[in-house]
Parts: structure tokens; C-alpha cells; sequence
């Protein structure tokens, strides 16, 4: 919480931010922690890839669409989700080598700020490329804030909530024009990985790359699939066709019990950081 003087009247904080940014999109909620709901969520979705400028372009237009630059919150959470990350065993991590971990698997400019995460009860660092001008423009409405890699929210939340047996599980999170692929067995992490997709076959491609890579048995292992997906729509039924134990996977949501079906859209990354 925290406490600030307007016009000589205490007024007290209790609601929290949290926002996703992509290069594909951006989608925010902010959380009434005394009464425990969402109080306001929304999502921008772009019809093409932005660059980074174009993103900040349309975070303002959102913020502004909802005033959040004249509101005050107790915390703010930025998620940054794109694949210029790497995931590094903690024992192996050395903060002065962060650009040898991350330039055979992605692209970056000798200009890129990088930064890093510890995935709590893993025992793993999540090295990426944070959306540094993003970061400047929350800085400058907000003050201090905190930010993290979509991946490690969405590792740090599955592994939370995967309480089943010893067989490997394989969740996959469909999002815009992106899928996240993770692989946990005993509560362990086997494998996170991302992909930029536009088409089904796209999709299937990657997820049975995954599955290969893990010499896991596509007629036995179980596929959880969550995000922008349903049964029966065309990404389900190609995953279907090739992968027999599917299912939609609903994730626990009784931190912040929904009061309207619009909420029940807010991304998973943006709920399970707050």
C-alpha cells in the first residue's frame, strides 16, 4: 500500500497494475486488493507486428483510453513477452556473459539493454530483452515499478498449479500470433520455449518439435492447451489429429473470482503476476 497527500487529504492506494506488452499487442488489468476483483481490464490487439516504437505508440492510446495516467496504484507490474529470452541453470549464470546466453537463439543489437529473472523454486535464471523505451514511459507516470519475461510468470504459475502425477505434461498457450510451450514432469521444468506463428500448421509444427526434442510419445503424452483457443476451432482439431491426450486447461482462478465473462479474457501472464 501506499499513502499520498492530494489537496492536504490522505488518500489511500490499494489497487495494483499489471500490463503485458508484445510487439502483437497489449492487454492490462488492474486489481482492487481489498475487495479482491478486477476492477477494469482491456486488450489491444494489433493487426500487424509493431516495432517497438509503435508499441509504446499504442500503450499510450490505451492508457489514455482509460485515463491511467491520472490514477495512482499501489504496485505496477510490466510483463514483456517475446522470444529474445534464454533460460540458464543458476549455477551457470554469470550477469557479465548475459549476451552469450541469449545470441544463438536470438536476435540482438550490440544497443540492447538486457535483463534477467530468477524462477522462483527452480533454481533457473530467464534471461531476455526487455522493451526498454515501454519501461521509460511507465517509469515517467509511475515511478518505480516492477518487470518481468512473460516466461517466467508463465513457468513460476504453472508449476504453482501442477499438482498431478509423475507423467510429463505438456501446456501450450496460444496467444497472439505467439505460443508458449511448457513441459513439466514432477514439478520439475523439462522445457519452456516460444514460437511466432500465424497458421495451424505453423502451430502443430512447433508443438510436435517440442515433443520430439523431449523424446516424449505423441500417443501418450498429455497436451493442456489454454489462451486464445477452444474446443473445436481449427488449432484444437489439427492438435487433435496428431496428439491424442488434448484438453483445454482451465487455470485456477480462485485468487480473483471473476464477476463478469469480459474478465474471463484476461491474459494468464497479466493475472498471475499480480
Amino acid at each position: 500500500m501506499t499513502v499520498k497527500k492530494t489537496n492536504n487529504d490522505i488518500v489511500q492506494e490499494f489497487d495494483k497494475l499489471s500490463i503485458q506488452v508484445s510487439l502483437n499487442g497489449l492487454s492490462f488489468c488492474v486489481l482492487d486488493t481489498i475487495e479482491n476483483r478486477i476492477r477494469l481490464s482491456d486488450t489491444l490487439a494489433f493487426e500487424e507486428e509493431r516495432s517497438p516504437y509503435g508499441l509504446r505508440k499504442g500503450l499510450v492510446s490505451l492508457f489514455e483510453k482509460h485515463q491511467l495516467p491520472k490514477k495512482s496504484f499501489a504496485e505496477v507490474i510490466v510483463i514483456h513477452c517475446n522470444t529474445l529470452f534464454s533460460l540458464v541453470p543458476k549455477p551457470l549464470f554469470d550477469v557479465d556473459e548475459m549476451p552469450n546466453y541469449l545470441k544463438f537463439n536470438a536476435k540482438i543489437l550490440a544497443t540492447d539493454h538486457l535483463d534477467y529473472d530468477e524462477i522462483e523454486d527452480n533454481d533457473m535464471i530467464n534471461v531476455y530483452v526487455p522493451f526498454v523505451n515501454v519501461n521509460n514511459y511507465i517509469y515517467e507516470l509511475f515511478g518505480a515499478f516492477t518487470f518481468k519475461h512473460n516466461g517466467t510468470v508463465m513457468v513460476e504459475s504453472l508449476l504453482k498449479s501442477n499438482t498431478q502425477g509423475q507423467e510429463p505434461i505438456c501446456y501450450v498457450h496460444i496467444g497472439l500470433r505467439q505460443m508458449d510451450i511448457t513441459v513439466l514432469s514432477k514439478k520439475k521444468l523439462l522445457l519452456f520455449n516460444s514460437f511466432k506463428f500465424s497458421t495451424k500448421e505453423d502451430f502443430i509444427y512447433y508443438l510436435l518439435f517440442a515433443v520430439e526434442q523431449l523424446s516424449l510419445d505423441p500417443e501418450k503424452v498429455l497436451i493442456k492447451l489454454f489462451g486464445n483457443i477452444e474446443e473445436g476451432d481449427e488449432f484444437y482439431t489439427i492438435c487433435y489429429q496428431y496428439v491424442k491426450n488434448v484438453s483445454i486447461f482451465a487455470p485456477p482462478t480462485s485468487w480473483y473470482p471473476f464477476h463478469t465473462r469480459d474478465e474471463e479474457v484476461i491474459d494468464f501472464a497479466v493475472l498471475n503476476s499480480l
